[in-house]
Formats: structure tokens, sequence, C-alpha cells
């Protein structure tokens, strides 16, 4: 039982993590949970009856057969239909909605090569937003505000003539903050829950926002290449391309990527974390200072007396749910 809380007290374990529904062993993220069920070294038992019943997508356990094949059509997505629809119609072309009201929007980019000395410098050259309908309510090529020695067009599909007469970056910068503090002032943005303001979706996240010389408070962005559930294993990010495939369904980014195609993909990731069903906790964050005391040294007697269930039970996760967006 020492052993035991001391384990508690530095795993952050809750009703937030993956957990497997057949003998609820708790997992740090997805891949840790699909290595559980049908890894190289697996549970016999939780593979047997997975292969029957588990869905290869969100990893839940249905009641029969007939039950996963119906879940299974309506978990898996479809590609999108990302071709001129969702490109700007010509060089300039901005797609914008000013009466959306979506409280999350998803963002990505579609770089070139701004220069450097080994050519590594990203200059963003295409900017996409979606509401969480995958509506687009912003597309715009960019005009870069440095030379460009490579547009990388076997991969982006840009050209010299997309960007020509595209919207000078600090535009881009003005209509994105419009889009993202909805009216509020940046200074004002203080949580998720209130105001106006609107929760940034996409895969990583803080080099976009860098090429786009924006700020953006951390409590209002939900990055997908920085989410625990979504990382692999060893706490390192997915790429977008595995996460679509493995929790979606179908494949992106087979040759020219398109921005549009990567906000869809991050937004469905987005809600299908959202939309997760955890029991509602107090206080739901270890670093609430609320929580500070549940598994301090003084109460080593007392957690010791614990079931493990109870010590659960007092245990908070160490990072936000997205699920408690929905809240």
């Amino acid at each position: 039982m020492e052993h035991l809380v001391d384990h508690m007290r530095t795993s952050y374990h809750s009703l937030h993590e993956p957990t497997c529904a057949l003998c609820n062993k708790h997992c740090r993220s997805f891949d840790s949970l699909r290595e559980h069920l049908i890894g190289p070294l697996p549970k016999q038992e939780c593979k047997k009856l997975f292969k029957i019943l588990g869905c290869k997508f969100c990893l839940s356990i249905l009641e029969s057969p007939h039950a996963l094949r119906l879940h299974q059509h309506r978990c898996r997505f479809s590609g999108v239909n990302y071709g001129t629809m969702s490109r700007p119609a010509n060089k300039s072309t901005t797609v914008v909605d000013n009466g959306f009201s979506s409280h999350v929007v998803a963002l990505a980019c579609q770089m070139v090569d701004g220069g450097g000395n080994n050519g590594s410098m990203d200059v963003c050259a295409r900017v996409c937003m979606v509401d969480e309908y995958e509506n687009i309510i912003f597309h715009v090529y960019v005009k870069p505000p440095i030379p460009v020695p490579n547009y990388r067009y076997e991969n982006s599909g840009i050209g010299g003539e997309h960007l020509r007469d595209g919207m000078p970056l600090k535009q881009v910068q003005r209509r994105i903050e419009e889009f993202l503090c909805n009216g509020e002032a940046m200074w004002k943005i203080r949580s998720p829950k209130a105001g106006k303001a609107r929760i940034l979706v996409g895969h990583h996240l803080h080099p976009l926002l860098q090429s786009l010389h924006l700020e953006y408070p951390s409590f209002m962005i939900r990055d997908t290449a920085a989410y625990p559930p979504l990382m692999k294993t060893n706490k390192l990010s997915n790429s977008l391309k595995y996460l679509t495939q493995t929790y979606l369904g179908y494949d992106i980014q087979a040759g020219v990527q398109d921005p549009y195609e990567d906000c869809v993909a991050t937004m469905r990731l987005y809600l299908r974390m959202r939309n997760q069903v955890h029991q509602r906790e107090d206080y739901p964050q270890a670093s609430d200072p609320r929580n500070r005391n549940d598994f301090a040294p003084s109460r080593q007697s007392e957690l010791e007396r614990m079931s493990p269930e109870a010590m659960l039970a007092i245990s908070r996760s160490d990072y936000y749910c997205w699920c408690l967006d929905s809240m």
C-alpha cells in the first residue's frame, strides 16, 4: 500500500484517462491503450474480446458484433472533398462568413521555403480556418514578406502566381485575430467558458502561430500534437496523418497537401475527444489549489488505509481534458 500511494501521488490517474472497458486498466494515451488491446504484447483476455466487440477507431467495446458494425459505420469518417471547393477561387480570394456562430475554429497553414542557411525557415503562404461544422470561414493566399526561393510546389501546389496578389501578412493577422477574439479585447480573455473569444484548434499550433506573428492565450488552444491522450507512449507527438488514419479512419496528405483538409481533420479529432463522456468531478485538475493536499505526505497513513478505488476517486488529472469544454 505504501508503494501504491507513492504511485498514485505521481501518476495523476483520473477518470479522464483512456481506460480499458474490459479490465479497467488506466493508460496515459490511446496509443498505450491500443498496445494493451492489440499491440505486440497485449493482455490476451482483453485482446480476444476486443477482436469480437471492439471498435478499432475509438477503442470502445460494444454489446454485440451487430452493434459493433453499426457503431463503426458511424465512427469512421470519410475523407473530405478538398479539391477546387477548398482552394481560393483565384489568386487573392478570401472566403469569409462574418455571421458564423461556432465557439470553436480550426486553423491550418501551408508553408513554403523562406530561406535560411539550410532552407528550413518556413513562411506561411496559405491560411485556412473552418468552424466546427467544417464550413470555411477564412481562406486566403498570403503575400510573403521576404523572397521565396522554393515554393515546394510538389507538396504545396503553390507557385509565385498564387502569392503575387495575396493578402499581406499584417492584414491576415488582423483578420485571424478578429475571428478568434470575436469582438473581445485580447487582454480581457480569461477563460474558454467566459466571454466571446473562440477556442483555437490545430496541429503543432505553436510554430504555426509564430509564422503568423500571432499570440493567443494557451488556455484557449487545443493542439492535437500536444494533447496527452493523442500522444505516443513515449510522450512524443503523433503526426496528423497518423492520427487521422488511426482515429478517424481515412487518409490525408497524399500528394499535394491542403490546409482545408488539415483543418477538418484537427476539428474532427477535437470533437471526438470533446464528446467523450466522463464522470463529472469537482475541481478536475491536479493543479487546482483545492486538490493540493489530497496526496500530501502528512496523509500517508490515512491514504494507506484507503482502497485503490477510493484513491482513484480523489486523484486528479495533470492535463486539461477536452471533455470539460462541453460542460
